[in-house]
């Protein structure tokens, strides 16, 4: 254990001032502002680095984070685990609001009454069953009734932990603030909530208005802003410091942040989508062989109907072999750690050595926070029955790969048990909700097939290594690319309340590293088209037209 004033940064990186100031506060709560690149996610492992090693955070008291999507939570636990290490990150739990609310539940479940009284062995699902099943929805208000009625129940969640992140705070709805204020409000714990109102894209889900200024006032937090973008080239700064004068005047970045010449931006306008297609997958095919930019970073977005907007685009990359990922098809159950395991297994049952398959395979089943006799049993017994499976599966009289692929995933599960499935997700515990996310993976698996009758290739394009993503701008949230080209910058196209578009319009283009190309087209022409639909485009004059030097 260290003293606090001889702390420094972890891996001795480097943290810009407000960072720095924001991982040794010890005393109040902080309400910390920034924008996309700036490192929010480094700042808060940093943080817990700082809490666990100088003993601010005294044993056994712990820290929780709570996230609103499964892979920054995910993302949170192992960059603090790389930060402080297995043994002093055991004490980070990190979690989504609908998994924290369901630990809640589980753990004081016979305080529900009357007509929401649950059953021990109750289940999540997409509807209501009296005693049997809650919905997703009600994860929430079941844990805040909970809190609610009994003092103890709070009084003990005081009691297990010293500090709370709240990660991407700007998407918090009314009734997840209401719980967070329920469970810290007038106590001892320290809360920093981290986010960009720039980024507040989900209006549409209940995300509060003013949510910074509320959290600010109700738990005295000291404001904070992360001015520097480490992600963007300094012409694509500028670009987003345009719009950032447009969404918050307050955080516009410092102009010593934002000189120099690299990064590039093109304004594309065309007559049709058909030419729109060739003209980009032409590039995208450049970009890939002559400047030998992956394919995995590069990135489509669009702000809705991907399949709509992005149809000639991918019928042009298939034409020319170019290998892209319709990432709204996926993007949700990849980040699912079942599926995570599932993929993996297959890939290394069916194909050749796959070293980083094989490791990841045996860091899901083999948590940190398991003993290392417990996990070398774990490992040990999994071997055995691996190699069973190879040679099961391998065999000359058994079906080939895109048949028996099922059979495959049957034997790992039931090889697994629930115990060891639910270990993998606090969510898993809905039996229900579990068997859903296998049957999503067998359908989207199945359909890749249909289309490519390879099983290693349809596995292998659930990864982020060889292909094109293409994906709406709500999913880029969160990603980086070093190429981005950002589809339809139309009237027709955003067509919603001007300071939510913006908001949008700003998550897209800060998606992009080094190079960002806008376009635009006159017609969109489809054979079935959507309700609403229009044929004939014109210009967003504010998005497609803003400049900079």
């Amino acid at each position: 254990m260290i003293k606090p004033e001889l702390w420094i940064p972890s891996n001795n990186l480097t943290l810009e001032p407000n960072a720095l100031i924001a991982a040794k506060e010890q005393h109040h709560s902080l309400a910390l502002t920034a924008g996309p690149g700036a490192g929010k996610t480094e700042m808060l492992a940093q943080k817990a680095d700082f809490l666990l090693r100088t003993g601010v955070c005294p044993y056994p008291k712990r820290i929780l984070a709570i996230s609103f999507k499964k892979d920054a939570s995910s993302n949170l636990k192992e960059r603090v685990q790389l930060r402080c290490g297995s043994n002093l990150a055991r004490r980070f739990d990190s979690f989504t609001f609908h998994a924290f609310a369901k630990r809640i539940i589980d753990k004081y479940r016979v305080l529900l009454t009357g007509l929401d009284k649950l059953e021990p062995n109750y289940s999540v699902g997409t509807q209501r069953i009296h005693k049997k099943q809650i919905d997703f929805d009600s994860l929430v208000p079941f844990a805040l009734q909970i809190i609610n009625s009994s003092s103890i129940v709070r009084e003990s969640i005081l009691q297990t932990y010293s500090d709370v992140f709240l990660d991407e705070f700007q998407d918090c709805t009314d009734t997840q603030y209401e719980l967070i204020k329920v469970m810290f409000y007038d106590s001892n714990i320290k809360l920093i909530a981290v986010g960009d109102t720039k980024q507040k894209i989900m209006g549409w889900a209940g995300a509060l208005d003013g949510i910074f200024l509320r959290f600010s006032a109700d738990f005295n937090a000291q404001p904070l802003n992360m001015y520097r973008n480490f992600r963007s080239k300094p012409k694509l700064l500028r670009l987003q410091n345009e719009i950032i004068r447009n969404l918050d005047p307050n955080s516009v970045m410092a102009e010593d942040l934002l000189v120099g010449n690299q990064g590039s931006i093109l304004h594309e306008s065309f007559n049709n989508s058909s030419d729109e297609a060739e003209y980009l997958s032409n590039l995208i095919q450049t970009w890939i062989i002559e400047e030998h930019i992956l394919p995995s970073d590069i990135a489509i977005l669009v702000s809705k109907q991907i399949e709509h907007y992005a149809c000639d685009l991918m019928t042009a990359l298939k034409a020319k072999d170019i290998p892209f990922r319709n990432e709204q098809n996926i993007q949700d159950i990849s980040t699912e750690p079942v599926a995570s395991l599932i993929i993996d297994y297959l890939l290394c049952l069916y194909g050749p050595r796959n070293p980083k398959a094989w490791t990841k395979l045996n860091n899901l089943l083999s948590p940190f926070e398991i003993n290392e006799q417990t996990r070398i049993s774990i490992l040990r017994n999994f071997n055995q029955f691996f190699k069973e499976q190879k040679n099961k599966f391998l065999a000359t009289d058994y079906e080939p790969p895109i048949k028996s692929w099922i059979d495959a995933i049957r034997a790992l599960l039931k090889h697994l048990g629930l115990s060891t499935l639910v270990a993998l997700s606090p969510e898993y515990e809905s039996k229900s909700y579990l068997i859903d996310v296998i049957q999503r993976l067998k359908k989207i698996i199945n359909d890749f097939l249909s289309q490519e009758a390879d099983l290693l290739k349809a596995l292998n394009s659930f990864g982020h290594d060889e292909t094109v993503k293409l994906l709406t701008i709500h999913k880029s949230k969160g990603l980086e690319f070093h190429s981005v080209i950002l589809l339809g910058i139309e009237n027709e196209t955003f067509w919603g309340k001007l300071e939510e578009e913006r908001c949008a319009f700003f998550v897209g283009i800060s998606r992009a590293k080094e190079r960002l190309i806008l376009t635009e087209s006159a017609e969109r022409r489809l054979d079935s088209p959507p309700y609403r639909w229009k044929t004939s485009r014109s210009t967003h004059d504010e998005f497609f037209n803003y400049r900079v030097g």
